[in-house]
């Protein structure tokens, strides 16, 4: 991506240091922001108008970050949210947090106080950049001298290694600061990394060259570095069945035959998946961050006997597992370096096609109704190509390992943090970005209620999303979990108010349904609609025992 301004910018008192700022920002493409206005933001909301950036109001800051995602999946152009002094910056640091742990490119743009009001006044006079620092890459406060460098730092580091949130505090006077004329500059990527000729690239080589059983486990930094394609050509030239981190669904069409699909969430897929493991004779980390992962996935294989090359985006420090050679590298060009000149020796035989079949059978979709009924439904109702959202809670470990997957981002969840409320927005932001795509948000009721107010948003937006909300009035997820300890249900159940009419109050359609068939008509009433379709799928609250 190359960021570049006019050869001059013109000595024009009404060209602003916002101006600067939305420019940089409109030529990374950025074409939406999210947020909640203020008055310490009012010159930068107009700026961004000026520059050719919407700026969308949200409800909560919170679920203006998520809509923002939601666009950054679609487009790839770096989520932009925006937020007024205080409280507006404080209600913003959970997905703020999300995108650095789930490696969200995100411009975090807050109004700020200037310096010398702020020495003699309180009202809503905070740190927001010590607030915003532990949970992001970098924080800067905007200075008019330095709008484009600050700018194109913003950007370069958000999109750079492991993507992440870049805070920008915006002083009032700041932002409507007249800039003097300078000559632009540009800024290039650097070209993509490879290892250099070496030890560790001679002794990785000898590993493949022998390998009979290699396994590759994929995951977020081969999607952000789009190295899908690269990867299956390595998978089918060596046959190494390809394991994926939940983000990385669909790099690699999860039809494939060597696509095991999603693991390190659900036991289930975990007691499956991880013996293949154990019966590799090789193990490549392509692009695999462990972020997503749980406590079973700490040291799943022992890196002194058994080989492990782990290509990444940045240094392990996270100690979760080891590797014999590790490249911090792009993913795609470390794979076709590796392979020069090596030959495939795979012997995997049927086993990578008996453990699909048993991935299947541990997932079934034919029950008369409960989760696994909806997913299935909705499957089958939808046209391919329908992108998906997920929230977080029990529906979200069945739907990723039931919902199949053809594209890089089919689904979107947030899987490094698990935070609730984000499915909704999610799938707001994606249904801006790509109005000609169906797109179906899959909640629990209790996440739902969280972010029920966005479907405002919506209506005022004119997005036909499709809302589906798993009701059964319970934290399910947590309720069976004190069931598994042996615990008194306490703090999970809560009184359930009518979803469906939630949605119609806002300003959508509304459908209540019991069974496939009522859920089927549902969806292809909202199908036909202009409007956004909440469907309330009634289910039990213990329906998810033993599907997980």
């Amino acid at each position: 991506m190359t960021i570049k301004v006019d050869d001059f910018m013109t000595q024009d008192s009404s060209v602003t240091a916002a101006d600067i700022l939305a420019q940089r920002l409109y030529r990374a493409g950025c074409r939406f922001a999210f947020g909640m206005p203020g008055g310490e933001v009012l010159a930068l909301i107009d700026a961004l108008a000026r520059a050719g950036i919407e700026f969308v109001l949200a409800k909560h800051e919170n679920a203006a970050g998520f809509m923002a995602e939601g666009v950054y999946h679609r487009t790839g152009a770096p989520a932009l949210l925006v937020t007024t002094v205080g409280p507006g910056a404080l209600n913003a640091v959970n997905v703020v947090e999300n995108a650095r742990q789930d490696r969200v490119p995100m411009i975090v743009l807050s109004g700020a106080i200037d310096p010398a009001e702020a020495a003699t006044y309180t009202h809503q006079v905070l740190d927001q950049r010590e607030v915003f620092r532990p949970v992001t890459k970098a924080s800067f406060t905007f200075d008019a001298g330095a709008a484009a460098a600050i700018a194109d730092k913003a950007v370069a580091i958000a999109t750079e290694g492991r993507p992440g949130p870049v805070h920008i505090d915006v002083p009032i006077s700041v932002a409507s600061a007249p800039v003097a004329a300078r000559p632009a500059f540009d800024r290039r990527d650097a070209p993509p990394l490879q290892p250099a000729e070496g030890g560790d690239l001679a002794q990785a080589r000898r590993w493949l060259a022998a390998a009979e059983r290699p396994v590759i486990v994929m995951g977020l930094d081969a999607m952000n570095q789009n190295a899908g394609a690269a990867i299956r050509d390595f998978a089918e030239s060596f046959g190494a069945p390809v394991i994926s981190t939940y983000k990385a669904k669909g790099l690699i069409p999860e039809d494939h035959p060597l696509s095991l699909g999603a693991a390190g969430l659900s036991p289930k897929a975990d007691r499956l998946l991880l013996p293949l493991l154990a019966e590799a004779d090789l193990i490549i980390c392509a692009g695999y961050d462990p972020i997503e992962m749980r406590v079973g996935w700490r040291d799943p294989w022992d890196a002194a006997t058994v080989p492990v090359i782990d290509i990444t985006a940045a240094p392990n420090h996270h100690y979760m597992h080891q590797a014999g050679v590790n490249f911090v590298a792009d993913c795609g060009a470390t794979l076709a370096t590796l392979a020069l000149g090596v030959t495939p020796r795979a012997a995997w035989g049927d086993r990578i096609a008996r453990l699909k079949s048993e991935l299947a059978a541990a997932f079934p979709r034919d029950e008369d109704w409960g989760p696994a009924a909806v997913i299935d439904t909705c499957m089958t109702a939808l046209p391919e190509g329908t992108l998906a959202t997920a929230d977080s809670g029990a529906h979200r470990i069945l739907l990723s390992q039931m919902w199949r997957c053809t594209e890089p981002r089919g689904l979107m969840q947030s899987s490094g943090l698990c935070t609730m409320g984000c499915a909704v927005p999610l799938a707001i932001g994606a249904a801006l970005a790509t109005p000609e795509r169906h797109v179906v948000s899959f909640s629990g009721d209790a996440g739902f209620l969280m972010v029920a107010g966005e479907l405002a948003t919506a209506a005022e937006l004119r997005t036909p999303a499709i809302f589906v909300v798993f009701v059964d009035a319970s934290l399910a997820l947590i309720d069976l979990k004190q069931r598994q300890m042996g615990l008194n249900s306490n703090g999970v159940d809560f009184e359930g108010p009518d979803i469906a009419a939630i949605g119609r109050a806002f300003g959508g359609a509304g459908h209540t349904v019991r069974n496939r068939a009522e859920l089927q008509d549902a969806l292809q009433a909202a199908m036909a609609e202009t409007r956004f379709t909440v469907i309330a799928a009634v289910i039990d609250r213990k329906s998810y025992d033993g599907r997980l």
